[in-house]
């Protein structure tokens, strides 16, 4: 005689048949989309959410690790960008608005910036035509304001490049707008900030060439828009230092 299936039982297995069925709906909305952007850990799509112009972020399955692993590191990084980008509009900067979180499939909808160009299209647009640095010591002052006001709220972005920050049309107002937060986290550390402005630093250098007075003005701006400044400064100095000696030891 078989023995009868606890309810408890059942439980899990309806569980994994619900979060397949909702993987299921995600994956065929995702094939109308349109596939922009391919990364390391996520796929970018672009297309209409509830009529309303989307970017749409999947973060994908890694198959070398654990499959509950997985599954919660997924998770836990959609939930901090979700998060990131709630703390930057409330603290009045400008980040894509969220449409919707799907925890099933880790996947984050937003609002597209449309018809915007990214700052770092932009820089390069600038140096093309004027080959002059002094032209955008309008977009340094900005970013300084900007990125010293998510600093004061001790929002770590992570990532910081010129490709990850957006000017709203048109261009020339230099409103900016902040997007992939995928690597952020909250920290109060200036540690945590200076390494922030470091990474920004050293791509941007290394992206926009005979720019270092744009960078060093960006600096300026920045150490006079936020309450915390001197102390990220001077552990921005210290990882430059921490950097350089990696360098030479090779």
């Amino acid at each position: 005689m078989a023995a009868p299936v606890s309810e408890n039982a059942e439980e899990p297995a309806a569980e994994a048949e619900a979060l397949a069925a909702a993987q299921e709906r995600s994956r065929r909305f995702l094939s109308g989309l349109e596939l922009v952007k391919q990364g390391a850990e996520a796929r970018v799509f672009r297309g209409r959410f509830q009529g309303r112009a989307a970017v749409v972020k999947q973060r994908f399955p890694k198959g070398y690790r654990h499959p509950a692993l997985e599954a919660r590191l997924g998770r836990r990084r959609t939930v901090q960008e979700a998060r990131a980008l709630l703390r930057c509009r409330r603290a009045g900067i400008s980040a894509p608005v969220v449409f919707f979180v799907d925890y099933a499939s880790n996947i984050l909808y937003m609002e597209e910036i449309e018809g915007s160009v990214t700052v770092r299209d932009y820089i390069q647009a600038t140096m093309d035509a004027e080959k002059a640095p002094e032209s955008l010591s309008a977009l340094a002052r900005t970013m300084g304001q900007v990125l010293a006001r998510m600093h004061d709220q001790d929002l770590i972005h992570g990532d910081l490049t010129t490709s990850n920050m957006l000017l709203k049309p048109p261009a020339e107002q230099l409103h900016i707008v902040l997007i992939d937060f995928g690597l952020s986290f909250v920290s109060g550390l200036p540690e945590d900030k200076g390494v922030d402005l470091y990474v920004l630093e050293k791509a941007f250098l290394s992206t926009h060439p005979n720019t270092e007075a744009v960078f060093n003005a960006f600096l300026k701006s920045y150490s006079a828009s936020s309450r915390k400044a001197g102390p990220v400064l001077r552990k921005l100095d210290e990882v430059r230092l921490r950097g350089r000696k990696r360098s030479m030891v090779g």
